[in-house]
């Protein structure tokens, strides 16, 4: 049963305070999504405000299968795809043929804190780092990047693969530093 269904239901009646309400409730881990995918501020701003606004006039197609919660990250994930498409940015290319299983390697173990992950995500490429984010943090597979991003799924599994392995490099490079 969704939580904020009494919100959601005075949303549907034209309730501005309610409309208010759950924007408050849920805008912050949805700009989180946008910040994340888009590594662009005023970009990810955009984005959220266009997804609450499709949200809210899409209510009405809000069925209450899922939560409220994961049917707003379903609008916000498609917006920010859909403007990495918009802005041309090709994930690097590769062939499906390069992508080999990733060997489990004995890693010392590290500590970091968010600050440093969330500025070493930062760093990666557009396609390295939305493939990141959507399958480490938006739990998709890879099957669903592939469908999402008109690539193959084994495309995804390299950029991932890529990814992670650029990721440690920068977090490595951070704790060299003094």
């Amino acid at each position: 049963m969704e939580p904020n269904l009494h919100i959601i239901e005075a949303c549907r009646k034209g309730n501005s305070e309610a409309f208010r309400q759950l924007y408050d409730l849920y805008s912050e881990a949805m700009f989180t999504i946008c910040a994340r995918m888009l590594n662009n501020k005023e970009d990810a701003e955009d984005v959220l405000q266009e997804s609450f606004i499709s949200a809210f006039k899409n209510l009405h197609q809000y069925s209450g299968k899922a939560s409220f919660g994961s049917w707003l990250k379903r609008i916000v994930i498609n917006a920010c795809i859909a403007v990495i498409k918009k802005r041309n940015h090709e994930l690097i290319p590769i062939d499906e043929k390069d992508f080999v299983e990733e060997q489990q390697e004995e890693e010392k173990e590290i500590t970091y804190n968010a600050a440093d992950i969330k500025s070493a995500i930062s760093g990666l490429a557009d396609g390295y780092r939305v493939i990141l984010s959507l399958y480490l943090f938006e739990n998709y597979s890879h099957k669903m990047i592939a469908e999402k991003l008109n690539i193959s799924e084994g495309t995804s599994k390299s950029q991932y693969s890529r990814a992670r392995k650029r990721l440690i490099e920068l977090m490595a490079l951070k704790n060299k530093k003094p």
